[in-house]
C-alpha cells in the first residue's frame, strides 16, 4: 500500500459522523441560474443562514503562513494521483478555513496544532515547516500519523493529526472531485444489471436464477 492509500484509509476510518454532517454545512457553490424569486434567497435556506455565512466567507481566521501549512498537510494527506487531484485542488485548505469558523471549537486545538509543527520542525530542522523539505516533512507526518506507534511525547502531534486528516478527508470526500476518487457513482436510472455475481456466490445463490 502505497503512503496516498495508507493515509487515505487512515483518514476515512477515522472520520465520524459528526464530523462528516458538520462539514456538509458548508454551501455549494451554485452552477445552474437561480430562479427569480432565489436570485436573493436561496431555496430551503433561512435568510439568517445565508447572511451568516456570507459573514464568515468575509472574515479570515488563519494568517497566511498558517494557510500554507494547512495546504502542504493537506496535501501531504491527500496528494495529487492518476485518479484525481490533491486536497489543495479541492480547495480542502479553504474548506478548513470556513469550517473553522463555523465549528469554533477547532480554532484553538488547530492554531495550536499548527504552532507545535512548527516549533517541533524548528527544533528538529532550524525551519519552520513549510521551509522544510519534503523529506523532511514526511519525516515529521509519519511521527504523528500513526497512533499507535507514535512515541508517547508526540501525543500533541498525534491529536493535531488526527483533527487534521479528518477535516481533510471531510473536505476532499464531500466534493465532485472526491466522489469520483471512491468511485461511487450513484444510482442510475435503467442501469440494474442484477446482483453481483460476487454477492450471489458469497450467499451460494450463484446457480439460482433471479
Amino acid at each position: 500500500m502505497n503512503r496516498r492509500d495508507s493515509l487515505k484509509a487512515l483518514g476515512l476510518t477515522a472520520i465520524s459522523t459528526t464530523v462528516l454532517l458538520d462539514a456538509c454545512k458548508q454551501p455549494e457553490t451554485k452552477t445552474e441560474a437561480a430562479a427569480p424569486e432565489e436570485s436573493t434567497k436561496e431555496a430551503g435556506r433561512e435568510q439568517w443562514e445565508i447572511d451568516r455565512d456570507k459573514k464568515l466567507k468575509a472574515e479570515n481566521f488563519f494568517t497566511k503562513h498558517e494557510m500554507a501549512t494547512i495546504t502542504v498537510l493537506a496535501d501531504i494527506i491527500i496528494p495529487k494521483d492518476d485518479v484525481s487531484g490533491s486536497a489543495s485542488d479541492a480547495k480542502v485548505p479553504e474548506f478548513i478555513e470556513f469550517i473553522v469558523k463555523d465549528i469554533p471549537e477547532h480554532k484553538v486545538p488547530m492554531r495550536g496544532g499548527l504552532k507545535w509543527l512548527d516549533v517541533y520542525c524548528f527544533n528538529k530542522f532550524q525551519k519552520p515547516f513549510v521551509e522544510a523539505s519534503a523529506d523532511q516533512q514526511i519525516s515529521i507526518v509519519d511521527e504523528i500519523a500513526y497512533p499507535k506507534k507514535a512515541r508517547p511525547e508526540m501525543q500533541a502531534g498525534v491529536t493535531f493529526f488526527n483533527r487534521m486528516r479528518n477535516l481533510t478527508a471531510s473536505g476532499f470526500y464531500t466534493t465532485e472531485m472526491g466522489v469520483k476518487d471512491i468511485g461511487y457513482v450513484g444510482n442510475a436510472p435503467n442501469q440494474w444489471a442484477g446482483v453481483p455475481a460476487d454477492v450471489l456466490k458469497q450467499y451460494g445463490m450463484e446457480n439460482v436464477k433471479i
